[in-house]
């Protein structure tokens, strides 16, 4: 069973403001989680990949300044394309649907839960080491988990769980979270099964989260809650896909 830590065959948002929010959260508890096994860094990119990816960023920036300040319905692809000074067509060769411009950000977190599975440490099964990292994600209000009340990421998540075509499109991430999970998890039934599941509980604890701190609680409020809850979700995780003994 490819829960249980042997190893597995197979491979492996937020706007401007709301951004350098998240990477100040981060900051916070950057150091604390280091060396516990957290996934190795990124290889280097290319000068090349590089500027495409300031080039995403920028243009995601422009776009996601103008749906916080109008709504995301009433701003045009135009608009964003002469924002960031481009033509539609180039935009659309970046982003192929006007949700993306919104959700550029949640791309980079596509495969974590598959990273973190692949980067785990000898005799760590797959479910320790994405406990670890969540709670490590609790631990530094990282907006990915729903606890952070940095305000301009709760405009941001206002901006997205308040539209429905960006909730709609927000699935189509969480598919591709599952199906490079279940890779990680080394394929078949029953590693998509259980990517499945995996995925379906970080997304409804993150959502549990936001919820709590957009009713006005403060996330060091939530924080011993969200961690219990997180502690209660993986112990059903493990019962339902770890083998007994």
């Amino acid at each position: 069973m490819v829960m249980s830590g042997e190893t597995a065959g197979g491979g492996n948002g937020n706007g401007s403001a709301a951004g350098a929010a998240r990477e100040g959260a981060r900051a916070q508890g950057r150091g604390r989680d280091r060396g516990q096994g957290e996934p190795a860094a990124p290889p280097r990119i290319s000068l090349r990949e590089r500027k495409k990816q300031l080039t995403y960023r920028a243009i995601s920036d422009a776009a996601i300044a103008m749906f916080l300040e109008r709504g995301f319905d009433k701003v045009s692809v135009a608009e964003v394309a002469a924002a960031a000074d481009i033509s539609k067509p180039t935009l659309f060769r970046y982003f192929p649907a006007k949700e993306d411009l919104a959700l550029h950000r949640f791309a980079d977190h596509e495969d974590e839960a598959a990273r973190v599975v692949d980067g785990r440490g000898p005799g760590e099964s797959p479910l320790a080491a994405l406990h670890r990292h969540f709670l490590a994600g609790l631990d530094r209000r990282d907006p990915v988990t729903g606890l952070c009340d940095v305000p301009q990421v709760l405009a941001f998540h206002r901006l997205l769980y308040g539209t429905p075509a960006l909730v709609a499109r927000l699935y189509a991430y969480q598919g591709r979270s599952e199906a490079a999970l279940a890779r990680a998890l080394g394929d078949g039934v029953t590693a998509r099964l259980a990517a499945g599941q995996i995925i379906a509980v970080l997304r409804i604890l993150a959502e549990e989260n936001w919820r709590r701190i957009d009713a006005g609680e403060s996330a060091d409020a939530v924080y011993a809650g969200a961690v219990r809850a997180a502690e209660e979700a993986f112990v059903q995780l493990r019962r339902g896909l770890e083998p007994e003994g």
